[in-house]
């Protein structure tokens, strides 16, 4: 049954077009071929990465922290209370009003006193801001390395300034070792995100970020199986332009240098929409979606790849929004940090809490006092 579901997942029909089998992109005459063994690579280069990581945020985004002075807010610990520990990891972090009385009868805790603690308590788990810096930093790194990287790979290829000789005797297209290594690369650092999710700082747009990764590694595992290769390049490099940017201005807003990371911000906006709304969609889908058409019928993987590269643009359109967002806060009020972050809350104690803590059963006075902060 398993070797019968394999035929049918692999079958020639589905990936190749025209009347095309797998055979035809076996290694010959000295031409190499992209192959489906050629991922296996992508899983040690993950772990790499991620030692890499390590080592740089520990070596060098740590003291560079130190240097520009960046420090973690002090914030209060949350007071030992069972109840509202079991409440906050096995149901939710914010309580609605109705649980926040129960809570109340519970622990014998004045409401004020129940909602200071929800807030400090969702202070702990937030990342300080070292944490974000140190992250900010090697995504910074990468995406300049894998950029400059990719242009260092494709300057000199026809394909770049002639979006036809991307189909050119297609899919007999022999294997670069600087596409193999760019690939490799790419792969590895997105599958070394996923493996991070868990510990990663997460912002408003997580469930988002984990859809362009799965997607990108769809893409990208597609593409090399299929030899869609030279288009797969120009994805990556597109999208890699515009990243450095954005964790760039990351990265001096963390250290206060508020200036410089407004100015990058507005050239990583200007960036993002020429590349991302304007190049991707109608240059390279373009690209993926007219010009094989004229050298073979549709098939299975044709459709297959150019959803996927949908999917990618409808996120683009989504960070594209927030962006501009964030675009009208910098012209026409402030703009602090990355509008996709969870903020920070306000955990202090009211001086009226600390001096006279009522209980909640008072009436309306402290619940007064309550729905009035």
């Amino acid at each position: 049954m398993l070797q019968t579901v394999g035929e049918w997942i692999w079958w020639d029909r589905l990936w190749l077009p025209g009347n095309l089998s797998w055979s035809a992109l076996e290694d010959k005459e000295g031409r190499v071929y992209a192959k489906v063994s050629h991922l296996y690579a992508s899983l040690p280069c993950a772990l790499c990465l991620l030692v890499v990581r390590y080592l740089f945020e520990r070596y060098f985004a740590t003291p560079l922290a130190n240097l520009w002075g960046i420090r973690d807010k002090i914030r209060l610990p949350a007071e030992q209370n069972p109840i509202l520990e079991k409440y906050f990891c096995s149901q939710t972090r914010v309580p609605p009003q109705a649980d926040v009385w129960s809570l109340c009868k519970k622990t014998g805790w004045p409401e004020r006193r129940v909602q200071v603690w929800f807030r400090r308590r969702r202070n702990q788990e937030r990342p300080g801001l070292r944490k974000r810096f140190s992250e900010a930093s090697w995504r910074c790194a990468f995406y300049l390395f894998a950029f400059f990287g990719g242009i260092l790979a494709l300057y000199d290829k026809p394909w770049v300034y002639n979006l036809r000789e991307v189909w050119a005797g297609f899919p007999k297209q022999s294997l670069l070792p600087s596409q193999y290594w760019y690939y490799m690369l790419e792969m590895g650092f997105y599958l070394s995100l996923v493996f991070s999710l868990t510990f990663d700082v997460k912002r408003k747009d997580f469930k988002e970020q984990v859809i362009h990764h799965m997607a990108t590694l769809t893409l990208l595992s597609f593409s090399w199986i299929s030899n869609f290769v030279r288009i797969g390049t120009l994805v990556m490099v597109v999208h890699d332009s515009s990243d450095i940017l954005l964790e760039g201005a990351k990265v001096f807003n963390y250290a206060t240098w508020h200036q410089t990371a407004n100015g990058i911000f507005v050239v990583f906006a200007v960036v993002f929409m020429v590349t991302r709304l304007i190049i991707f969609p109608f240059w390279l889908i373009h690209c993926t979606w007219v010009y094989p058409l004229e050298l073979y019928p549709a098939f299975f993987g044709y459709y297959f790849f150019n959803v996927m590269l949908l999917v990618l643009q409808l996120l683009h359109l989504y960070w594209a929004a927030l962006i501009l967002r964030m675009v009208y806060k910098f012209i026409f009020t402030q703009l602090e940090g990355d509008d996709r972050s969870d903020k920070e809350e306000d955990d202090s104690d009211p001086p009226i809490e600390r001096n006279h803590k009522p209980s909640h059963m008072n009436g309306s006075g402290a619940r007064g006092r309550a729905n009035g902060h």
